[in-house]
């Protein structure tokens, strides 16, 4: 599905769902990961993940439409937007849009292959933890004892970095 269709099935759905178009600008964008898609409060443009539609079908990919059609209109019209509103909430029920989107198998198996290359070390209790990203160990203390912890790198063969 190309940027223009997208475009095309949002202004439809706005129309056949809220009654109201949709004047913006809507397009995938293949480097959202872990949502569905998103509004922007100030452009009022809407981004949509193709990994949902490739992952979990068209169907899906309605549902976080409305979503952010939600996020659009109620912006536009000065009513509640927000995941918290009660306006949102009715109208998300009401057009059926998802509350929440799964996240598409390609990011799970991403987030399972990171190794961890880390290790803070408790110099009390000798705890261990493992890190993926690397952290400044003197701005935290050890969860079972408060003791100071330590950094220290993994040996990790090279074709895993």
């Amino acid at each position: 599905m190309t940027n223009e269709e997208l475009q095309t099935w949002v202004e439809q759905l706005s129309l056949e769902h809220f009654e109201w178009p949709f004047r913006h600008r809507a397009v995938f964008n293949a480097r959202l990961r872990t949502t569905g898609g998103r509004y922007f409060l100030r452009s009022h443009h809407i981004e949509i993940n193709p990994h949902q539609l490739e992952a979990f079908g068209i169907e899906e990919v309605e549902r976080i439409i409305k979503h952010e059609l939600c996020h659009y209109h109620l912006h536009i019209h000065g009513m509640g937007y927000r995941h918290r509103d009660a306006e949102f909430k009715y109208w998300l029920k009401r057009v059926g849009g998802s509350r929440y989107c799964q996240a598409p198998p390609v990011i799970e198996q991403q987030k399972r292959k990171e190794l961890y290359r880390y290790k803070l070390l408790c110099t009390a209790c000798q705890t261990q933890y493992l890190r993926k990203r690397k952290m400044n160990p003197d701005k935290y203390r050890c969860g079972k004892c408060s003791g100071k912890l330590t950094l220290e790198q993994l040996d990790l063969p090279q074709e895993s970095w």
